[in-house]
Formats: structure tokens, sequence, C-alpha cells
């Protein structure tokens, strides 16, 4: 079986081969890591921080998108506390009542 001659060059052939170059974010080590977990155990700063990394635009795209995730995860946290209290207190406000 004969093969089909390419219209591409060489070049091009190996560049369409690889793909589009996407440039990578530099990893975040695993000391890193444990650096940022243990910030946010400290009440408030965790809640500074994640709002810094999430907003900068120089941060690792990695720590950016986890704190982004996690400002959201504490958002709905808090929704989800404040209409459990709501509810269990309207409950308790009824009870008391009769």
């Amino acid at each position: 079986m004969e093969q089909q001659p390419s219209s591409f060059s060489p070049d091009q052939q190996a560049a369409y081969n690889r793909g589009p170059q996407v440039p990578m974010a530099p990893v975040v080590s695993l000391g890193q890591w444990m650096v940022s977990m243990l910030l946010m155990l400290v009440p408030l700063v965790n809640i500074i921080l994640l709002i810094v990394w999430a907003s900068s635009s120089t941060e690792n795209p990695n720590r950016k998108h986890w704190a982004g995730a996690q400002l959201i995860f504490m958002v709905i946290s808090v929704a989800l506390y404040f209409m459990m209290m709501a509810t269990f207190g309207a409950a308790l406000m009824n009870l008391a009542g009769k």
C-alpha cells in the first residue's frame, strides 16, 4: 500500500502532531500546599488569604482556582447554616408558644 504524500512540510507536520502549545503553570509543591492548608486553620486569616489568592492576577492558577472553590463552599456553608438556624429557631419558638 502506497502512502499519500503529505502537503505539510516536516516542521508543520511535527507542530500539528504536538498540538497547540499551551503554557503550563508551575507546579505547586507539597510544602507550599502544606503551608496553605496550615494558614487555612487560622481564623480570619484564612478568609483574607482566600480572597487575595482568588482575586490575584499573578497567583498560580492552581491555587487561584482552589481558593475560588473554597470561597464558594464557604458561602454555601454559611447560607445553609443560617437557613438551618432560622428553621430550628422558628420551630423552637412555635413549641414555646404552645
